[in-house]
């Protein structure tokens, strides 16, 4: 392979610009080339270093420029338009690929294989629709609130009640039919929302990765499969902190001298996957309630659970717990070991 050449790249549906460079100097060519000369281009070209910016179709074409050879390297484009200089254009654009490269300082995001995107992807379209039933839902209550009936919080609720609302017969005649229709969309979602479980499930049901990861507290099928399908590898992180950051749930600093100051999370990273792992974590911190309440006995996970939201609160402990979470997960993950809660106590 041609190590001293670089080929930057800026994707785009129909008309790519290609800037071909040594490993130190300026982009001595450029092009500006449809997607089937593109192509041809990648396969005559020599092995040389191929530069993308993280965006729609980057993990089709790093896999594709990995087949013919080449060394593909997907780099985050939050962290490259920090390096363009002038204007926004396609060939400074590809300039700017080449600076945050060669900075050595920007960590290229892990190329994703079919199989992680379709995972993603069927958590993507289950969220869509997820976000359209909760549209639906407090469409519906809206609705019904105009008129006069109040809806108790809960989409089972929601729809029992709304039912037995359109059913009465005072209910205007007009608004039935299309309330109806409205009810039978949202029992609609709820079953695609089903099916995308499902499919998810069937996907994963052999891969051990997903089961090893679902033994942490909090983490059940949609955080560990995602997981899996975003982060790819434990391998691409030094340590449980380093993941824990990507995900945006370490605290933002800001310091400078002899003074530090930690301030909220960052929310870097993939909201989704935060989103998850939270939820995950109120979840187990409400069952450490539960057993706590119950009299019945603690790991030690759960008994500094509850010793830190009696300090900070509900929600600080719980995006703590998250943090510890996501840095249990990483260890499971990269040293292929079952989750071990510590002993119980009374």
């Amino acid at each position: 392979m041609n190590q001293s050449t670089l080929i930057a790249v800026d994707l785009a549906k129909e008309v790519f610009q290609v800037a071909l460079a040594r490993a130190q100097g300026k982009a001595y060519a450029h092009h500006r080339l449809s997607r089937t000369r593109f192509e041809a281009f990648l396969a005559k070209a020599d092995r040389s270093i191929v530069l993308f910016e993280a965006c729609g179709s980057a993990h089709f074409w790093c896999r594709q420029a990995r087949e013919l050879g080449h060394e593909p390297i997907m780099l985050p484009a939050q962290f490259v338009r920090k390096y363009r200089l002038r204007n926004k254009t396609d060939q400074t654009d590809t300039e700017a690929l080449l600076d945050a490269y060669r900075s050595g300082r920007v960590h290229p995001v892990p190329v994703r294989s079919v199989d992680q995107q379709q995972i993603q992807q069927l958590h993507r379209v289950r969220e869509q629709w997820k976000s359209t039933r909760v549209a639906r839902i407090n469409g519906l209550r809206g609705c019904l609130r105009e008129l006069g009936h109040a809806i108790p919080a809960g989409p089972n609720a929601a729809k029992r009640h709304a039912q037995a609302i359109i059913d009465q017969e005072g209910f205007p005649a007009g608004l039935r039919a299309v309330f109806s229709e409205l009810l039978q969309e949202i029992t609609d979602l709820e079953a695609k929302i089903t099916l995308a479980e499902q499919q998810i499930h069937a996907l994963t049901r052999d891969n051990d990765e997903v089961s090893l990861l679902q033994q942490v507290p909090g983490v059940g099928l949609l955080t560990s499969t995602a997981l899996v399908a975003c982060a790819g590898s434990p391998d691409h992180f030094k340590s449980g902190r380093h993941f824990a950051s990507w995900l945006g749930i370490t605290p933002l600093e800001c310091s400078s001298g002899n003074k530090r100051w930690l301030g909220r999370i960052t929310k870097r990273g993939d909201k989704y996957l935060r989103m998850l792992i939270i939820h995950g974590a109120r979840s187990a911190l409400c069952r450490a309630k539960t057993l706590a309440k119950a009299g019945k006995p603690l790991n030690r996970l759960q008994r500094w659970a509850l010793r830190l939201e009696q300090r900070v609160g509900f929600n600080k402990a719980t995006v703590a717990l998250a943090n510890k979470m996501a840095r249990i997960c990483w260890a499971v993950w990269k040293q292929r070991a079952p989750f071990n809660p510590g002993p119980v106590l009374s």
